[in-house]
């Protein structure tokens, strides 16, 4: 009886992984450092824009064109952030990003401003740093990666290509 059991068990995890779409393969990045990166890095977040605005609008876009929303959580002083969104605009992995997500950047001032997004979802309104990201599922409103929102907050730590099998693991 235990080898039946055992054996449906195998047979079910292995058709369940089996279904189950695997994440779709990061782009190459093709440099190996920040370094190579354009200068200037790019100044993502609008600390004048009215964050739940513009949250609500991307997810209505991401809903629509069926991609996930990454919400980029982080403030233009902070090198990391910078890096992150200069990493995205490279010309090997803004194409593959922008078919999979749907991309939103908003300011958190120096951890006092906006905080009720990453609270809204279930991320907490205290941050462990930043670039903190959130992905989303927009038809569900429901948070992906919770406990690895701040992830990427030691970005100049990774490489570029890490950061972008770091975004390959959600979409499907």
């Amino acid at each position: 009886m235990r080898r039946l059991l055992a054996a449906v068990l195998l047979a079910s995890t292995t058709t369940l992984l089996a279904a189950a779409p695997a994440p779709k393969p990061a782009p190459r990045v093709g440099i190996a450092s920040f370094e190579a990166l354009p200068k200037p890095l790019p100044l993502p977040y609008d600390e004048r824009a009215d964050a739940d605005a513009v949250v609500k609008a991307a997810r209505a876009r991401a809903i629509k064109a069926h991609k996930l929303l990454l919400i980029d959580l982080g403030g233009n002083w902070c090198l990391d952030c910078r890096l992150l969104a200069g990493t995205i605009e490279l010309p090997t992995l803004k194409p593959w990003v922008e078919r999979h997500y749907e991309i939103v950047a908003v300011d958190i001032g120096r951890f006092d401003r906006n905080l009720a997004i990453p609270a809204r979802y279930g991320a907490g309104a205290k941050l462990e740093g930043v670039p903190a990201l959130l992905v989303v599922d927009p038809r569900t409103d429901k948070l992906l990666n919770g406990g690895r929102v701040s992830a990427l907050a030691d970005a100049r730590s990774l490489t570029p290509q890490a950061l972008a099998d770091w975004l390959a693991q959600w979409p499907r």
